[in-house]
């Protein structure tokens, strides 16, 4: 007698034993959700009960548009006498009359996504397939708690705050200056999962492709922006966003990623770094990648390969605005995500930086990492992906250029440590800041530290004009006191000049204070000034400098971004001293007070 499959029962429910051994009981949906590498219980009811000697029967599973065997998006998982484990196969754990209850194993390499599930019976009196049901649907995702999996996390708090915590904060600001916003990442929200899937989908990449979380990032890096391949945010800087919502408007990821999904993927607009890293996290992490949010302060873009920032300036030490493409942003915000790396040298496993803002390309497409922590931190910049551009963002040296009477450049200063400062992101387990610089750089000015900047530099693009300078006598630095200034206050800052020798030095120092974009891009001229500096043998010199509230009122953009270059030469010795400091003006600080019979409804901010 012919039989046949009448229903399958995937254990689904969010309190049943699947998703919480899986650990995706915190998802608000129905979806069968697990994780690679790991087993999980199915029970199937077929029209007669099933005979081990002369029945057969396994399952199917298919994803993509071409499902294949070969590629590995058609699995047919057979049943067997007993678990072996590390491959896909289904053992027969319990039968009572016409119901058979599976035990099932997926490989740590299997590709993410959704999977239709259907089961195909053979017998003497033929064979069937079963009706394709999307109820039915197998939601696979990557499984930090599964050793095999190259995403593999050992620590269980680490797990719980970078793959399941759904809210976070992400840092802005000024290194001097940290700000904070809370951001909700949302990634088990009603409908994120598959709207991380339909990412992938669009992305148009395989999906034989996305068992590798490092192919996976990648891909992911380029669709949150949505140059080349209109990815979910469009980027925009200029102040005007008549035509969307402000990027400082958004307070999570999930209206974002909804807004895409809604409108069948018209890019969202409009984004800018934070608002990329914080849909990034949202998106990693829902697919079972730990992921966390970034800032880098003092956060240079480098746009030669050179490993430096380049700053050119004309006969009379002024900038050369058209070459200055080379930037320094007060903040920047991207992502670590957590895995193991065999495609590269041992030792390069653990924390890997990823970018989705838009800044350069990396093979042709805007994107940027998987880059590994250790390979940022020693200067490995051979090491792929994208580590050059990673390296200059927190470490590369910052180098001054003075154009000759014949057109050529000399270098004339260089500042060692003012990129890269204060690398912060959510601590595991509050809600405190935790830095995190040590691990992409060492500590400035160790030997270590110049070690790791000249290894990278004899990769950069103007290796042969990386020369270390000469002693200097006299040095430069600039700062404020306390929190900083207020919004609608004078600006008031300090300039400290020391002279280490045991000779009389004369400066001509030059001033220019311009409203900056967080981004390091710059808006207008505010202010300039010229000062003569007499300063004694081994003197320490301290200069007030000050902008006042009528001068900067009208100029103020986005999160009042405020930059001071100094340069100056000193005569006797003709060297060059040069500094910038970005700061912003900070806003009240908001504080509400609850009493404690105070109800949601009370509260009308």
């Amino acid at each position: 007698v012919t039989f046949a499959l009448r229903s399958i029962d995937l254990m689904k429910s969010a309190q049943g034993v699947n998703r919480t051994k899986h650990h995706t009981d915190l998802y608000h949906t129905d979806a069968f959700i697990i994780r690679r590498g790991q087993n999980f219980q199915m029970g199937i009811s077929l029209s007669r009960p099933f005979d081990p000697k002369n029945d057969k029967l396994h399952l199917i599973l298919k994803t993509g548009p071409l499902p294949t065997v070969a590629k590995g998006t058609q699995v047919d998982v057979p049943l067997v006498e007993s678990l072996v484990g590390g491959r896909w196969e289904a053992a027969a754990v319990k039968q009572e009359g016409n119901r058979i209850q599976l035990s099932v194993n997926s490989p740590a390499t299997t590709a993410i996504g959704r999977y239709q599930l259907t089961v195909e019976t053979t017998c003497v009196g033929g064979h069937a397939v079963s009706t394709h049901d999307p109820a039915n649907d197998v939601y696979i995702l990557f499984n930090p708690w599964c050793e095999e999996d190259t995403v593999f996390m050992d620590s269980e708090e680490e797990r719980r705050e970078y793959v399941l915590n759904d809210v976070g904060r992400i840092y802005y600001g000024t290194q001097d200056q940290i700000g904070q916003r809370t951001w909700n990442y949302g990634q088990f929200d009603d409908g994120i999962l598959a709207i991380c899937l339909f990412i992938l989908e669009k992305s148009g990449t395989p999906p034989s492709g996305w068992g590798d979380p490092v192919n996976v990032v990648r891909v992911i890096s380029a669709m949150i922006n949505a140059v080349d391949d209109n990815g979910v945010l469009v980027g925009n800087w200029s102040g005007n966003y008549s035509a969307g919502t402000s990027p400082t408007v958004w307070s999570g990821s999930i209206e974002i990623l909804r807004e895409y999904h809604k409108n069948n993927a018209a890019p969202v607009k409009y984004g800018q770094c934070w608002a990329f890293a914080g849909v990034f996290t949202t998106v990693l992490r829902c697919l079972g990648i730990p992921a966390r949010t970034v800032t880098n302060y003092s956060s240079a873009h480098d746009t030669d390969v050179s490993l430096t920032t380049d700053v050119y300036l004309d006969e009379n030490l002024d900038p050369i605005n058209h070459l200055n493409t080379d930037s320094v942003w007060n903040f920047h915000v991207w992502n670590d995500c957590w895995m193991a790396r065999p495609d590269l040298p041992l030792g390069n496993g653990g924390w890997q930086a990823v970018d989705a803002t838009p800044q350069e390309t990396s093979q042709g497409t805007f994107r940027c990492g998987p880059t590994a922590l250790t390979a940022v931190r020693n200067g490995y910049v051979y090491l792929k992906h994208d580590t050059p551009f990673v390296f200059a963002e927190v470490n590369s040296d910052k180098i001054y250029w003075q154009k000759n009477a014949d057109g050529t450049f000399n270098q004339i200063y260089s500042e060692k440590k003012t990129v890269g400062h204060s690398i912060s992101t959510k601590a595991v387990g509050s809600d405190e800041r935790s830095d995190i610089t040590h691990l992409y750089k060492h500590a400035e000015g160790t030997e270590q530290e110049r070690i790791a900047v000249e290894t990278a530099c004899r990769y950069g693009s103007k290796a042969a004009a990386y020369s270390s300078s000469a002693a200097e006598d006299v040095s430069l630095k600039v700062s404020m006191d306390g929190k900083g200034p207020k919004m609608g206050q004078d600006v008031d800052l300090s300039i400290t000049m020391v002279n280490s020798s045991a000779e009389h030095r004369t400066i001509v120092l030059h001033s220019q204070v311009s409203v900056m974009y967080y981004t390091g891009v710059h808006k207008a001229i505010i202010g300039q000034d010229r000062t003569d500096v007499n300063i004694q043998p081994n003197e320490v010199k301290v200069l007030e400098w000050t902008l006042e509230y009528k001068d900067y009122k009208d100029q103020l953009v986005d999160q009042a971004a405020l930059m001071l270059t100094l340069s100056g030469r000193v005569n006797e010795t003709q060297r060059i001293l040069a500094t910038q400091f970005s700061f912003r003006l900070r806003t009240p600080d908001l504080s509400i007070k609850v009493n404690q019979t105070t109800t949601v409804k009370d509260v009308i901010i």
